[in-house]
């Protein structure tokens, strides 16, 4: 049972300190579940792509602006859902992104031609943008400093479990049914988060504490109690600069260097990550396979890429940030390249492909880390919005760059090498970025 503290007013304080309690290890999880239905929903295009290109008939070029059409989407919608998060809450802001996930799963299958699929595409992508900055927050800021970066981590691994669950259960449905199947049940899982999040997930207290909205201290007494800490007897006083945000606030001297340098490593990594992702199951089906052996293929994929990014979550208890993350994409350029090098043989493709995401998908999970270790709360929806929104125009050039390399007669190893060096150039400007510490970053 809860007890109040008159000495401690500030529930920052409490929920750095104290232990996870079982609510707390539920909200993480839950953003794990919702990163995993992120990934699934991205990589559903991805799944259905050899599919799609056969019933309409449709070349390289044209299938690469459908791959990226949800990219356009998840920039926008992290732009502008983004500052929502810090706005209004990361509660009714992530109901709002499942919401529009679910609408644009289902609309998907209605869809006849690539124009009508983009769009439909798009406005997946904008729930997603608001979804991965609203979910990156919420990890953060019910963990305590302890396991906060693990459960950032952990969050961020949920992207390839969406894979490698939702891919093993797309392999089935397209072995008896058609593209649609997989939009279908997408839709229907992305739907069933609506309710569960609902009624289970309580809104962040250190949002609440922060913008101190009408009743705050009831509701943050109530989260507190729901989680089996000590409640606060009141509120501490915030300043009005701190509890009002603005976009501008992340290109305040002490954040523009920062924000920039993580806008740029995202960018730059996320154009190798998608070349792996967006393009292996038609590279697949190229070779002369099946969409059932391509889907396996993109499994074993994002199988390397969830031991790559859990391998990465357990590192960050015992090593420094930013040299671990200087390894980790390192190795991605190498095996990226090493990839492309890869025969018709399905076990060497899956072998490869899973190797090349274990690190590419261990970088993006160390970059979801770097926006929680950048920004603080009142910041930090805008910030890792503002990141994933410019960020994520490369993963919108990403496809429709190689689909223009492939069109020009370049071979798989040379698109390989060229894709790599996002990864390469990506390290180049982690470099340059200090750490939290260095930086005086709350987090």
């Amino acid at each position: 049972m809860s007890t109040t503290n008159p000495n401690i007013s500030n529930p920052r304080d409490i929920l750095n300190q104290s232990a996870m309690t079982r609510l707390q290890i539920f909200v993480v999880s839950i953003t794990v579940a919702l990163n995993a239905l992120d990934g699934f929903d991205l990589l559903a295009i991805s799944f259905a792509s050899p599919g799609i290109t056969s019933e309409w008939r449709i070349d390289k070029v044209a299938l690469g602006v459908v791959l990226s059409m949800e990219f356009v989407g998840m920039g926008i919608g992290s732009l502008a859902l983004g500052g929502f998060a810090d706005k209004i809450g990361r509660r009714p802001t992530i109901l709002a992104c499942l919401t529009l996930m679910t609408i644009g799963m289902f609309m998907a299958t209605t869809a006849t031609n690539v124009i009508e699929l983009s769009i439909w595409r798009v406005l997946t992508g904008f729930g997603i943008g608001g979804m991965l900055a609203a979910v990156n927050a919420l990890a953060t800021e019910f963990s305590n400093l302890k396991v906060r970066y693990l459960s950032v981590s952990l969050m961020a691994i949920g992207y390839p479990i969406g894979g490698v669950v939702g891919g093993m259960m797309a392999r089935n449905l397209l072995a008896a049914h058609d593209w649609r199947s997989v939009f279908y049940l997408g839709g229907c899982i992305t739907a069933f988060f609506i309710p569960l999040f609902y009624f289970m997930v309580p809104e962040s207290p250190l949002w609440l504490t922060l913008k101190q909205p009408k009743n705050a201290l009831e509701k943050i007494n109530k989260a507190l109690t729901r989680m089996g800490h000590q409640t606060v007897a009141m509120l501490p006083t915030v300043s009005e600069s701190s509890s009002k945000t603005s976009i501008k606030d992340i290109f305040s001297p002490k954040l523009i260097k920062a924000t920039v340098l993580v806008t740029l490593v995202y960018f730059l990594h996320v154009m190798t990550f998608y070349f792996i992702l967006k393009w292996l199951p038609k590279i697949v089906a190229d070779m002369g396979y099946s969409a059932a052996l391509s889907a396996g293929v993109l499994i074993w994929a994002n199988v390397g890429g969830l031991l790559g990014g859990a391998v990465f979550g357990l590192l960050t208890l015992r090593f420094k940030l930013k040299p671990l993350m200087i390894s980790i994409l390192l190795f991605s350029v190498i095996f990226v390249i090493l990839f492309g090098q890869t025969s018709v043989d399905l076990s060497r493709i899956s072998l490869l492909a899973a190797m090349a995401s274990f690190f590419t998908n261990a970088g993006m999970v160390g970059i979801y880390t770097l926006f929680a270790q950048a920004f603080p709360t009142q910041t930090r929806g805008f910030g890792t919005g503002f990141a994933i929104g410019i960020g994520r125009s490369g993963a919108i050039l990403s496809p429709i760059l190689v689909g223009l390399f492939f069109n020009s007669g370049l071979g798989l190893s040379t698109v390989a090498i060229i894709m790599a060096m996002g990864s390469l150039l990506a390290l180049a400007a982690l470099l340059l970025l200090k750490s939290n510490a260095e930086n005086d970053v709350e987090v």
